[in-house]
């Protein structure tokens, strides 16, 4: 059995959690970045993967729907279609609208979500949330700095496939489709691409990775409630997204890493150096540092610290 000291398992356990918001990112950086979706709602749809795993590999409860004591794979399998379900039936409708009204859209299925969670006990256990949440490796590795450190590889092995797989869908054909939509819509569709289509299909996508992430999150702490995917969750993931560099597959896991480190030291400093009685006001300074930081990024780099790299086709006439 491996030991380690609390710097090691706490080490493990930020990167872990890194490595989960940058599966949320890429499939954020997928809609906004490449093609221009404003999703406001991307809590809800962590939500939606979180539960639905959590309710297909859960063990047997009496007064809860649940509990099939699937394989975690099954889980998060589950967890990626009903979150692309769900966006397929929102984007089917929403992506008809404008930007801004497709953003207050998509932030009122969020609540929508996160009020279904909150009262529908016989679901999601309702404010209590679902426990016993199986985690993988436990039999072998009980759960310690080994079960971390594994879950660890799991999580990084799960990034990295989604990494490159949106790095060759964005270098393909379809993925130029994207930018082109996102640059000019009017005239990609005047090239007889199906601008709804790719937009549907970039939604879902995403969606589908957001819930994914979720699932990753439900089995790694081993609890979810409503209150794990408040808006703020929102507004964290844009922040990393921003930060990073939207259009960049990496500037969105360089940004979720950098604004998680953030978030994670400014909320052990309010912890350490505030009284319990001022600690929720000082919450609020976290969201303030964020927004100083997203605002110091866009005035030095307007692009995010991992811009858009500019590409330029191998077919444009050179003098």
């Amino acid at each position: 059995m491996i030991e380690a000291g609390p710097i090691l398992n706490y080490l493990a356990f930020f990167l872990v959690f890194g490595a989960v918001f940058a599966v949320m990112a890429l499939g954020l950086n997928l809609q906004w970045g490449f093609t221009g979706l404003f999703n406001v709602g991307v809590a809800g749809f962590v939500a939606v993967g979180a539960y639905t795993s959590a309710i297909l590999t859960g063990p047997p409860e009496p007064d809860r729907f649940g509990g099939f004591g699937l394989p975690i794979a099954m889980g998060w399998l589950g967890a990626m279609a009903l979150s692309g379900l769900a966006a397929l039936v929102v984007g089917a409708a929403a992506l008809r609208l404008r930007e801004d009204y497709l953003a207050i859209t998509t932030f009122g299925i969020a609540v929508v979500i996160q009020l279904v969670a909150l009262n529908a006990d016989t679901l999601t256990g309702g404010p209590f949330g679902i426990q016993s949440i199986p985690k993988p490796f436990t039999e072998a590795l009980g759960t310690g700095f080994a079960w971390n450190l594994a879950y660890l590889g799991l999580v990084l092995a799960v990034l990295g496939a989604t990494y490159l797989a949106l790095e060759r869908l964005v270098a393909s054909p379809w993925g130029r489709v994207l930018r082109a939509i996102r640059e000019d819509e009017t005239a990609a569709a005047s090239l007889g691409k199906r601008a709804g289509a790719f937009r549907l299909q970039s939604f879902v996508l995403g969606c589908t990775l957001m819930g994914l992430g979720g699932a990753l999150y439900a089995h790694f702490v081993g609890y979810i409630a409503p209150e794990d995917f408040l808006p703020i969750l929102t507004f964290q993931l844009w922040a990393m997204l921003i930060v990073g560099g939207s259009g960049n597959n990496r500037g969105a896991i360089l940004g979720a890493f950098l604004v998680w480190a953030i978030w994670s030291l400014t909320g052990g400093l309010i912890r350490a150096w505030l009284p319990a009685a001022e600690q929720a006001r000082g919450a609020a300074l976290q969201v303030v540092l964020i927004g100083v930081l997203i605002a110091a990024i866009l005035v030095l780099r307007p692009r995010g610290i991992l811009g858009e790299r500019a590409t330029v086709s191998r077919h444009a006439v050179r003098d």
